[in-house]
């Protein structure tokens, strides 16, 4: 493990906002100028962007940013200060006639905890900024790690909420942090040095190479590859968004992918998007959140994993206000483990 890299895992911050019934445009009427500057607070910029009819999709210099009418989420790698984007958040919100009314705040443990500034030094630090910075009718509050068998694999969830106007019909999300990725499969996210090309172009090229663009072949894909070497992804199907984060660097390897659905898709949808992921990288190790209202979701990340060689090794389960559940399973490749298994290794079940 190298004592100091660049920190794949991210940190992500989602806001649902309120105003009037329908929200139309809402959050999308916020100028470019204003998201910069929310931006700059953070501590990256936009370096790719697409859009539709549902939302726009922004590609950052650490990560992601996907602005719907009544929602917002901000996705950061590095040493980013992601949290000191809610007051202006808020405010930009407000300007527009929206009202916070339901905040989630997760991430992974970070590679290298000492390298992150304020208020990232630590989980209690993270808890009391975001307590200290949301209005006070978001009175359902609450804060857990949620642990493995896997001592360098946990999650950190924040979730308030008035549960007045937060949404009840809302989409799962499947968020995957692996780590210890196949040094092969890395070295396609290293560009070659003097390629004449630009992000963009370079970014377009990881995505077939590597068989990206194979995942959910209907997304329209925004992409871009950073020099030396690191790549992002946003795809926009529909009203869903999926996202993918590289760091492939030796020692600190790191690759995310996140995507959105309904309970109502076929079963099979997320079965086979996640095996599709997961075989661009082959990690070691893996985590996977599932926040969801229903139940349903989460039984089915084993049985999309364990064919390609991965074993669940941890699985726990959580409520929080304004999210619903919250399932968070750890994997690793069958030789990699070495520790003690029983029957309660498949998650409980």
């Amino acid at each position: 493990m190298a004592v100091s890299g660049f920190e794949g895992f991210e940190k992500r911050l989602e806001l649902h906002f309120f105003g009037d019934d329908p929200v139309k445009m809402g959050l999308r009427l916020m100028d470019f100028g204003s998201l910069e500057e929310v931006l700059h607070a953070v501590q990256c910029t936009v370096v790719s962007a697409v859009g539709n009819r549902f939302f726009d999709a922004y590609v950052l210099s650490e990560s992601s940013l996907f602005v719907y009418p009544a929602k917002i989420i901000i996705k950061t790698c590095g040493t980013t200060q992601l949290l000191k984007s809610i007051r202006p958040l808020i405010h930009h919100a407000r300007k527009l006639g929206l009202t916070l009314c339901g905040c989630r705040y997760t991430r992974g443990s970070f590679i290298f905890p000492k390298s992150q500034p304020f208020p990232h030094t630590s989980f209690k630090e993270e808890v009391i900024y975001i307590e200290e910075t949301l209005p006070a009718h978001l009175c359902f509050r609450k804060a857990a790690i949620m642990p493995s068998k896997l001592p360098s694999h946990s999650w950190h969830v924040f979730s308030a909420g008035d549960e007045t106007h937060y949404p009840s019909d809302v989409p799962y999300t499947v968020e995957v942090c692996m780590t210890e990725l196949d040094r092969v499969l890395a070295r396609k996210f290293f560009r070659r040095s003097g390629d004449g090309k630009n992000g963009d172009s370079a970014g377009k090229d990881m995505t077939q190479v590597t068989g990206i663009d194979n995942i959910n072949p209907g997304s329209i894909i925004c992409d871009f590859a950073f020099d030396p070497c690191g790549y992002s992804m946003n795809g926009i199907d529909g009203d869903r968004y999926s996202t993918i984060h590289v760091t492939p660097e030796d020692g600190y390897s790191y690759a995310s992918f996140e995507c959105v659905g309904s309970v109502y898709d076929d079963s099979d949808d997320i079965i086979q998007v996640l095996k599709k992921a997961v075989q661009v990288f082959r990690p070691a190790t893996l985590s996977v959140s599932t926040t969801c209202t229903s139940h349903d979701v989460w039984t089915r990340v084993a049985r999309a994993l364990e064919p390609v060689g991965l074993k669940c090794r941890s699985c726990v389960m959580d409520e929080f206000p304004a999210a619903g559940s919250i399932v968070f399973q750890t994997f690793t490749t069958r030789r990699k483990y070495t520790g003690k298994e029983n029957d309660d290794d498949r998650g409980g079940r």
